[in-house]
């Protein structure tokens, strides 16, 4: 239940906060008040999409919040409660709209999406209005409400599950015909592969080791001659560096006997003579191994030029074409295995689909003997609504058999969606002698407000959401009509909390809880003023309503007698 409405620099509201209580609460006003505003405002609280321009003039950011009451032990709460939202105290909602449309959402201070706070706020409120009249066209809305009427929600529920458990299953099946299709082509395909990179035999990094291989053949020449050239230097040129350490060697050896301190330098250079000395030894062993052979640098050529290839077909290294060859081998493994999954893939669809059909024919049935409760009921509620002699009826036929889905989504010679096989039109026969006719064809924008509220009224004890909005509810009606209109919402309000926003004072004078909304201009501004009225000012309003802003004691007395009427009148129903 709405418990505060706040509202900052929104269209022309520079600061407003309203208080709401259970029961039935009326806005009235002059047109152009901001009386649509607040709605406007509600329905950007409960989700829909803001824009820029609804800030206020002047103002670089508007902010709108509601404190709604969640029913202990709800459905509700205990979605909230499993997201982490303590509501024990009540749920803040805010919006905050900003110049450069980067606007934030925040559910009990926590930041929100948009789409969080819509699945949340589902549960919270409907608004009524034109929107919602015109919602009510559509073959998806009427369907939604017959469910509800007839208590099939839970088994919808269970057909669109079913439903939504076969569509992947028959997209993974035409995936694995597909596959079938191609799958010659395609096991040739990696047949060859495999054998192409199996029939070369490759080992990780034997390419780089081939490559340091084909420099020493291609440069043998060179490095003999220069590791020769080194070992003379070395060791056995005349005066070679380790004839000349010798001697370096001895010198300092007699030194070091008339001071021991050089002990540690002759040491030194002994070692570095014995690793010179090894040093050739690995040359000379080097020079032994050294290959001037053209056929095996052909060899060597020949190998890398085959493992190039394979890089340049299957990757930037032997490693990824390694890679490659598994990727080939259990792609050929599940090619092999195609027609066993795809036999098993059409076991599981046909019972699925077995289930499917049973839900969605056990579903139908139940509602073509709701629909006929659920009509015989709407012409008791459109009777109670001055629509006496009206005629209501639901026709009924079913959903083409989609053939791209295969047997799976289909029963007999209907289609199976997630709602079932059934599509199904409000009809109505508002006048005497007249045939039905679809809802959207024959209601005025007056008898289509009463068939919403007729339904909101049908619908009142199933309703999930605790605040009901009615915005436009006296479009198109007057006199008589106001009145039941007024009497309905008061019946309503016994399940729901109501706000109705009206210009009829037939309808006003069943508030438990009246507020005006006026206009005022300060600073060389328009604001959005209201007012909870007490039972003297709401006569005057009434009085206002009645005949204008000049009241008389004519237009007041008229105004205490409805408003005495409407608190002794009895349900409509």
């Amino acid at each position: 239940m709405l418990r505060e409405l706040s509202i900052r620099n929104f269209a022309i509201i520079d600061d407003l906060h309203i208080r709401f209580s259970e029961g039935l609460s009326m806005l009235t006003g002059e047109t152009g008040a901001g009386k649509s505003i607040i709605v406007q405002a509600f329905n950007l609280i409960l989700g829909t999409r803001a824009t820029a321009g609804m800030i206020r003039s002047g103002a670089e950011t508007a902010e709108l919040k509601a404190l709604f009451q969640i029913l202990p032990r709800s459905d509700l709460e205990k979605r909230l409660t499993a997201a982490g939202y303590d509501v024990s105290e009540g749920l803040w909602i805010k919006r905050v709209l900003s110049r450069n449309d980067r606007h934030r959402t925040y559910i009990n201070g926590r930041a929100a999406s948009i789409q969080a706070l819509s699945a949340i706020t589902e549960q919270l409120a409907n608004i009524s209005g034109q929107f919602a009249s015109q919602q009510l066209l559509k073959e998806d809305q009427q369907l939604q409400a017959l469910d509800r009427f007839g208590g099939l929600t839970a088994l919808r529920r269970e057909v669109g599950e079913r439903y939504h458990e076969i569509v992947p299953l028959i997209a993974r099946l035409e995936q694995l015909e597909e596959r079938r299709r191609h799958q010659n082509e395609r096991m040739e395909l990696l047949q060859f592969q495999k054998a192409e990179i199996t029939g070369a035999s490759i080992t990780p990094g034997e390419d780089r080791k081939l490559e340091q291989e084909k420099n020493r053949l291609k440069n043998a020449e060179t490095l003999y001659q220069v590791v020769y050239e080194t070992i003379e230097s070395l060791y056995e040129a005349r005066d070679s560096v380790i004839e000349r350490l010798g001697r370096v060697h001895k010198g300092l050896d007699r030194a070091c006997r008339i001071d021991p301190l050089l002990k540690g330098r002759v040491e030194a250079i002994a070692d570095a003579t014995f690793r010179l000395e090894d040093a050739v030894s690995g040359l000379r062993a080097y020079l032994d191994g050294i290959q001037m052979d053209e056929a095996r640098l052909e060899a060597v050529e020949a190998r890398l030029d085959v493992l190039n290839k394979l890089k340049r077909k299957y990757g930037p290294d032997l490693e990824a074409v390694l890679s490659h060859l598994k990727s080939v081998e259990a792609e050929l493994a599940g090619i092999e295995d195609i027609p066993e999954k795809i036999a098993q893939t059409q076991k599981t669809l046909a019972r699925l689909h077995d289930a499917l059909k049973k839900a969605a024919r056990t579903l139908s049935e139940k509602r073509l003997q709701a629909a006929r409760r659920f009509s015989r009921a709407m012409e008791r509620e459109l009777a109670g609504l001055k629509m006496g002699k009206t005629r209501f009826d639901i026709a009924f036929s079913k959903h083409p058999a989609d053939t791209r889905a295969g047997p799976y989504l289909t029963t007999k010679d209907a289609g199976i969606q997630e709602t079932g096989v059934d599509r199904i039109a409000f009809m109505i026969a508002p006048n005497v002698g007249e045939r039905l006719k679809p809802l959207a064809r024959i209601a005025s924008g007056g008898e289509l407000s009463r068939v919403v509220l007729a339904l909101k009224a049908l619908l009142a004890e199933t309703e999930s959401v605790e605040t009901l909005v009615f915005d436009e509810v006296d479009a198109g009606i007057g006199g008589a009509v106001a009145d039941v209109v007024g009497r309905k919402l008061a019946e309503l309000s016994r399940y729901h909390q109501v706000l109705c926003i009206t210009h009829l004072p037939q309808i006003a004078v069943y508030a438990d809880h009246h507020f005006r909304i006026e206009k005022a201009v300060s600073g060389g501004k328009t604001r959005t003023v209201i007012t909870r009225l007490g039972k003297k000012e709401r006569i005057r309003e009434i009085a206002r309503m009645l005949g204008g802003e000049t009241l008389t004691r004519t237009t007041l007395e008229h105004a205490r007698e409805m408003m005495e009427k409407g608190k002794k009148a009895p349900s409509p129903s």
